[in-house]
C-alpha cells in the first residue's frame, strides 16, 4: 500500500512539474507576443476614448464596460477559434484577411479626416432630426467593437506569428492569455483616462489645487487622443497593407519605404526618426487607400 501510494505521489509530482513548466512556457510566449503587439495595443488605447466623448459622465464607464465585453467576445468567441483553425488548415488565408482588415481601418480613419476637412454645414446640422441618446450610445458602442475587432485580429495574428511551433492547446492558452491581459490593460487605462476629470473635480472639492489641472486639462487630452486614435487607425491600416504587399510578392514599395526611413535614421543617427518616418509613410499609404475605398465602403456600410 505505502509503495503504491509513494509511486502515485511521484507521478503526481512529475505531472505537476510538467504542468508548471507548461504554464511558464505559456506565460513566456504570451509576454513575447504582447511585447510584439505593443504598437497595436497603444493604438487600441488611443482609439477607444473618442467613442465616449460627448456622453454624460455617468454613462462613460458603462460604455467602456460594454466595449470591453464586446472586445472579449471578439477575441474568445471569434478570433481565437478562427486563428487556431486558420493556423491548422489554411495559414495562407491569414494575410489576405488581415489586409482586408487594414483596408477597413484606413477607411474608418480617412472618413474621420474627411469630416475634419469638410465638416457638415451648420444649417444641415441644425435641420438634422434629434438623435435618441440610447440609439447614439448603441451606435457608438457597435462602431467601437467593430474597430476593436480589426485591432484584436492584428494582435492575435502577431501573437500567433511570434509563437514557436507548438501544439494547439499551447497556442490556445497563449492567445487566450494575451487577449485577456491586453483587454483588461487597454480598457482599464481607457477608464482611467475618461474619468480623470471626475477625479480632478473631487480633488477640487476637497481643497486639493492640483485637481484643477486635471479638470482643465482632460478635455484637451481627450481631443488629442481623438486625433491620435484616428492617426493610429490610418497608420496601422497602412502598415498592414504594406506587410501584405511583401507577402504577395509586391515588396518594392515596402522596401523603398524601409530604405528611406533607414537613410533618415542614419543621417540623424537615431532609431526614433527611422520609426517616425516609417509610421508617416505607412500613414500616407493608409490615407490614400482610405480615400480610394471611401465611396464604395461608405455606400456598403451606409455611412
Amino acid at each position: 500500500m505505502s509503495t503504491g501510494l509513494l509511486a502515485l505521489l511521484d507521478d503526481v509530482a512529475a505531472i505537476a512539474k510538467v504542468a508548471a513548466a507548461s504554464l511558464d512556457d505559456v506565460a513566456l510566449q504570451a509576454g513575447k507576443a504582447g511585447a510584439k503587439a505593443a504598437g497595436v495595443v497603444i493604438d487600441d488605447a488611443a482609439v477607444t476614448p473618442r467613442y465616449v466623448v460627448g456622453f454624460d459622465a455617468n454613462r462613460e464607464l458603462p460604455i467602456i464596460g460594454r466595449i470591453a465585453l464586446g472586445s472579449l467576445r471578439n477575441k474568445f468567441l471569434v478570433l481565437l477559434p478562427a486563428a487556431l483553425l486558420l493556423s491548422a488548415f489554411a495559414p495562407w488565408l491569414i494575410t489576405p484577411l488581415l489586409v482586408l482588415g487594414g483596408i477597413y481601418l484606413c477607411f474608418e480613419g480617412s472618413e474621420k479626416v474627411a469630416e475634419w476637412i469638410r465638416p457638415h454645414a451648420p444649417e444641415a446640422v441644425a435641420d438634422a432630426p434629434p438623435v435618441d441618446a440610447v440609439h447614439l450610445e448603441n451606435e457608438r458602442v457597435a462602431g467601437a467593437i467593430k474597430t476593436d475587432f480589426i485591432l484584436s485580429a492584428e494582435i492575435m495574428a502577431i501573437a500567433l506569428a511570434t509563437m514557436p511551433q507548438s501544439n494547439i492547446w499551447t497556442q490556445a492558452a497563449v492567445l487566450a492569455l494575451v487577449g485577456l491581459v491586453i483587454t483588461v490593460g487597454v480598457y482599464g487605462v481607457v477608464a482611467l483616462i475618461v474619468k480623470a476629470d471626475d477625479v480632478g473635480a473631487a480633488m477640487v472639492r476637497r481643497g486639493i489645487s492640483a485637481g484643477a489641472i486635471l479638470v482643465r486639462g482632460m478635455p484637451v487630452v481627450l481631443k488629442v487622443l481623438s486625433v491620435v486614435g484616428t492617426a493610429a487607425m490610418i497608420w496601422v491600416g497602412g502598415g498592414i497593407i504594406l506587410h501584405g504587399m511583401e507577402e504577395f510578392g509586391l515588396g518594392w514599395l515596402p522596401h523603398l519605404f524601409h530604405d528611406i526611413a533607414a537613410g533618415a535614421g542614419r543621417a540623424v543617427g537615431g532609431a526614433t526618426l527611422e520609426w517616425i518616418v516609417n509610421a508617416a509613410l505607412a500613414g500616407v499609404v493608409g490615407l490614400a487607400v482610405g480615400f480610394a475605398v471611401m465611396p464604395v465602403l461608405g455606400r456598403l456600410l451606409h455611412k
